[in-house]
């Protein structure tokens, strides 16, 4: 692309700004370096959709680099790497096993499949109630009772960083010969330094998504789909990928994935050290102010692994909420990368600097006597919530459809939720927290899972995406 800049080219194709000649003054200052390396497909910088030169050669070099057998660059995020792997995994009216806390993706793909999932619960960690990974037993459980599943797709990670071990997941699979796939958006630094967990790949996943602008130096969609092994339909991936990317893809984004490929080869390892460095002096100066907490490193009987660079904070009093915390954090300058009803997550990087560390914790310093209110209970009782669940870790196949049975929809009525037992949800029902969906629309309503939610509903408890669960209602049909 640079070399192709430096000759000076007269442009007679896309895009129509022409090397950034085009663009307003006002703009230059911000995009015409970009812009200038801005093409399309022509002679010598390679076709993502037909490769045969250089894409193909970093696309190579990233599998190398990642340990992967193939590599897919993707311009569309993580997204359009779990909609290929679940399209290409299966055929509509096929069964799939999804771990319920799910990115959105996911169930997209669900969608767009016309598959029926069955979903897992994830075990919660009783320090944070957050969800984090499920049970290996669980898994075989769930393989026992629907054998013709096509496959496990986990999130690993998740987005505050809790994983578990994957190895004996990926080995109970594939004695079923069937793929484990992984959505490891948040874990793409992942096996480049040893304080780091595992990737999904060394631990024997056959296909794994990972957004690379997340957690390391590439562009913003930019992310990567690997794949081993012979249990993927790697011809089948390849056309899912054609269909569902772009046509012109951003070539500043394909290049930032192999520059960002590079970086990691050469001095991934390095350049983690100096951001682990720097997460550390955040950790030592946080120890010093008591009302916050930080999710403990420590792994337990939920997680087995916790990625140093997610760094969850609340208030040990209970008193500010995550949001607060966020906004008073934002009217110092400092932004994170989301806020719970209870905490922040801040998301720290290779890139991240102990100055950059230093304003956080000031910040959090001059919080310490902004507020005074003990509400130590709030904590307990989130805590508990979260942690006795009635619904069981298993549940019944959910049919997914791009065009849902609108006819079904349109009878739904509104029922007590103690009514609910037996019949189907027309909506999806989310409490927040944890944010994990615990019914999905057209998902048989189970007695345990009636009770759980209208023990939820008694508590006061805050629901996503019903109108009524929170007064003690559920549509349903």
């Amino acid at each position: 692309m640079i070399q192709h800049a430096d000759g000076n080219p007269a442009s007679f194709h896309v895009p129509g700004h022409k090397s950034g000649r085009g663009a307003m003054n006002w703009q230059a200052p911000f995009y015409e370096s970009i812009l200038k390396i801005d093409y399309t497909e022509i002679p010598g910088l390679d076709d993502l959709h037909q490769p045969e030169g250089a894409i193909r050669e970093a696309q190579e070099l990233a599998a190398d680099c990642f340990g992967a057998e193939e590599t897919h660059f993707l311009v569309g995020g993580s997204t359009v790497g779990n909609l290929a792997m679940i399209l290409s995994v299966c055929r509509r009216g096929d069964l799939l096993l999804v771990q319920r806390n799910a990115h959105k993706s996911i169930i997209h793909g669900l969608m767009l499949a016309g598959v029926r999932a069955v979903f897992l619960i994830p075990q919660w960690d009783q320090e944070s109630g957050i969800a984090a990974g499920v049970r290996l037993e669980d898994v075989s459980s769930a393989l026992c009772t629907y054998p013709e599943a096509k496959g496990l797709l986990i999130t690993n990670p998740n987005y505050f960083g809790m994983g578990q071990q994957l190895k004996p997941i990926a080995d109970l699979m594939h004695a079923h010969g069937k793929p484990l796939l992984v959505d490891e958006a948040h874990g793409a630094h992942y096996g480049f330094h040893p304080e780091l967990p595992p990737s999904a790949l060394s631990s024997g996943a056959d296909a794994v998504v990972q957004s690379t602008h997340k957690m390391l130096t590439a562009m913003t969609m930019g992310a990567m789909l690997h794949v081993q092994g012979s249990l993927i339909d790697r011809s089948e991936i390849k056309r899912q990928l054609t269909i569902l990317q772009s046509s012109s893809p951003s070539y500043p984004i394909l290049a930032s994935l192999d520059l960002a490929r590079r970086q990691m080869h050469i001095q991934g390892e390095a350049d983690i050290q100096k951001g682990m460095d720097t997460v550390r002096f955040f950790r030592k100066r946080m120890e010093e102010l008591p009302r916050f907490e930080i999710v403990s490193p420590t792994v337990n009987s939920v997680f087995d692994t916790l990625d140093p660079f997610k760094i969850t904070v609340s208030d040990r009093r209970g008193v500010m909420s995550g949001p607060e915390i966020q906004r008073n954090l934002e009217s110092k300058g400092c932004y994170v990368e989301l806020a719970t009803p209870r905490q922040v997550l801040l998301l720290f990087t290779l890139a991240s600097t102990q100055e950059e560390a230093a304003r956080a914790s000031n910040a959090f310093r001059r919080m310490e006597s902004d507020f005074c209110i003990n509400k130590e209970e709030l904590k307990a009782q989130a805590a508990n919530m979260m942690n006795n669940p009635h619904v069981s870790s298993i549940s019944a196949p959910v049919v997914f459809d791009l065009h849902p049975n609108t006819e079904r929809i349109n009878q739904s009525r509104s029922v007590p939720i103690h009514q609910a037992a037996g019949l189907y949800s027309a909506e999806m029902v989310i409490p927040y927290p944890p944010g994990i969906p615990v019914l999905y629309p057209g998902e048989l309503i189970t007695t345990e899972t009636a009770r759980y939610l209208e023990e939820l509903a008694v508590q006061g408890i805050r629901f996503h995406g019903s109108r009524e669960a929170t007064a003690g209602y559920l549509q349903v049909y």
